[in-house]
């Protein structure tokens, strides 16, 4: 195999005042944080459709990237090319995870049964890369959004044949799923919402699709399959009512239909902001409920109403990720970059940079979140300001004790309340300042 990013070295740690480009300024792999290395903390996966897929291709313009690799565009040996551009760029960056669609990684066909042929034609030959690199498969999913098919949804289609369609791509990709080791299996509801309640039944809908669900856990724990399934939240975009709009939706949608034990989230940034949460809320609601699985890294711009995908660059954002991750006690899926570079970024350097640009912002929030912890201040604060109930009445309430009769009782003996707690934000945001500008 020759090689296709000819001027592009292995990327390595340099340090933040080198002037390299293709360099490291502060994801030092071997660098131990809290116990750990950066590269245990930070399990970076490659998103195979945007790394090896997207061209720059918008609603206003055509491809502005070469992503042929070599190779005529929509046949196999264009498929085996992308898989000889992803493990060498892989490899030269020091990614050791990728993530894939069903459809990223062949041209699908028009009968099914040749789509699965092709497919396990080419997990075969990923499977000898892998075993080559050492390189790993994060997680897979089943793309059911762009053909026409599923114009009105997946599982939450109207037509029965869709609905049995989705499910023989599911099966089959957790088939190859399985095949490549992958640590998770995502489903990502592109189309599962409606756009108006005057053609929709939403509770026959949402039912249908937790009987999907179901179906696919029951299949993947009968052929082997032991890792985690994931809900990616998505407020909008392509539908205007998605089912799975944020963290606290797509939990209690799993709480409702029994999935909880087999689910956990796969947070996107970019899907934060577009449900008017920041990305740490999103961290924090998964987190709290035991269920922080795996996250998609990227950003969106606060300008634009759509998701933008952008590498991350963020320190605040990164920083105040990496503090939940922290202290949820790490992920048990990793960091997939689903994110693309901009229009304009059309070379193979770009694609290089992107991928810097985003380890370096994770790795920086990494270090900025561990002094974070600590300094310690903020998590004291947070302890002290709710103090008030170490008393024994706020042990009885905290352990479901209390009556509200009993609480009444005490308000009335107060008469009025003043004296109450301030909260500091103010504060505790400058000292976040002095951490990261330390």
């Amino acid at each position: 195999m020759s090689e296709i990013f000819k001027n592009i070295p292995k990327i390595k740690y340099e340090g933040s005042r080198s002037r390299n480009p293709l360099s490291f300024k502060y994801y030092d792999p071997d660098r131990v944080i809290m116990g750990k290395t950066m590269k245990e903390h930070l399990p970076f996966a490659m998103a195979w459709w945007h790394n090896l897929c997207a061209a720059g291709t918008d609603m206003f313009g055509r491809d502005t990237a070469d992503k042929s690799f070599g190779a005529e565009k929509g046949t196999m040996e264009h498929a085996k090319a992308k898989v000889d551009a992803g493990f060498e760029f892989m490899t030269k960056l020091g990614i050791e995870y990728f993530c894939f669609h069903d459809v990223d990684i062949v041209p699908e066909a028009d009968d099914i049964k040749e789509t699965n042929r092709r497919l396990d034609e080419i997990t075969d030959y990923i499977l000898e890369k892998m075993n080559e690199t050492g390189i790993k498969c994060l997680w897979g999913t089943a793309n059911m959004f762009s053909n026409p098919r599923f114009m009105n949804g997946a599982g939450s289609t109207n037509t029965l044949d869709v609905y049995c369609f989705a499910a023989a791509q599911i099966k089959k990709a957790i088939e190859l799923t399985v095949k490549l080791k992958g640590k998770g299996y995502v489903f990502w509801g592109g189309r599962e919402g409606y756009e108006t309640l005057l053609n929709t039944d939403v509770k026959f809908e949402q039912e249908n699709i937790a009987s999907l669900m179901k179906m696919a856990v029951e299949y993947g724990r009968s052929i082997g399959f032991e890792g985690d399934f994931y809900i990616e939240p998505k407020p909008k975009e392509p539908m205007k009512h998605q089912y799975d709009f944020d963290a606290a939706t797509a939990i209690g949608f799993l709480r409702q239909y029994g999935l909880d034990k087999d689910f956990k989230m796969n947070i996107e940034a970019n899907h934060a902001t577009l449900a008017g949460h920041t990305f740490q809320h999103e961290l924090r609601i998964s987190a709290i409920n035991g269920m922080l699985g795996s996250i998609d890294a990227n950003q969106g711009d606060y300008l634009l109403g759509w998701d933008t995908d952008e590498f991350p660059f963020d320190v605040y954002e990164s920083t105040l990720c990496m503090y939940e991750v922290l202290k949820a006690g790490g992920l048990t899926g990793g960091f997939n970059f689903d994110a693309k570079n901009r229009r304009p970024s059309n070379t193979y350097e770009d694609m290089f940079y992107g991928f810097i640009l985003g380890m370096d912002t994770f790795a920086l929030g990494l270090i900025k979140a561990a002094e974070l912890i600590e300094d310690g201040r903020i998590d004291e604060f947070v302890k002290n300001r709710y103090s008030s109930f170490d008393s024994q009445l706020g042990k009885k309430i905290r352990d479901g004790k209390a009556t509200l009769a009993e609480l009444a009782a005490v308000a009335e003996e107060m008469g009025n309340v003043r004296d109450v707690a301030a909260g500091r934000q103010e504060n505790l945001e400058s000292i976040l300042n002095s951490i990261l500008f330390s």
